[in-house]
């Protein structure tokens, strides 16, 4: 079993960063990829980024290419996502989630390919 535990969230203008944490207990995170989701209100979950288990390739979704960056430290337990030049459409309840794997990120782009699950973290960009 693996426990994940989001922070960082918060309230940011149009333009700012926030960075997003995800800790793992139980289970450590070196052999697992890692993704970012988020559910805006009335919208389904959607997939933001992932990382593989050794950090080696990353995945990210079209509208958040070039300004978020995902992140992994094995020693640390930790993931992390950079988000900079925020939109008001990056408002949404981010989750990490996990998976025991040695694929490559790109594989991972679906909610239902993953394991564990955090509780989420409210962004919200105003404009």
């Amino acid at each position: 079993q693996v426990q994940l535990v989001e922070s960082g969230g918060g309230l940011v203008q149009a333009g700012g960063s926030l960075r997003l944490s995800c800790a793992a207990s139980g289970r450590t995170f070196s052999s697992n990829t890692v993704g970012w989701f988020r559910q805006a209100p009335g919208k389904e979950r959607e997939v933001v980024a992932a990382i593989s288990w050794n950090g080696g390739s990353t995945y990210y979704t079209d509208s958040v290419n070039g300004r978020f960056t995902i992140s992994k430290y094995n020693a640390k337990n930790t993931v992390y996502l950079q988000m900079n030049s925020m939109k008001p459409e990056d408002t949404a309840v981010y989750y990490c989630a996990a998976v025991r794997s040695f694929y490559s990120a790109g594989n991972f782009r679906t909610a239902n390919t993953y394991d564990y699950w955090g509780q989420g973290t409210q962004v919200t960009v105003s404009s």
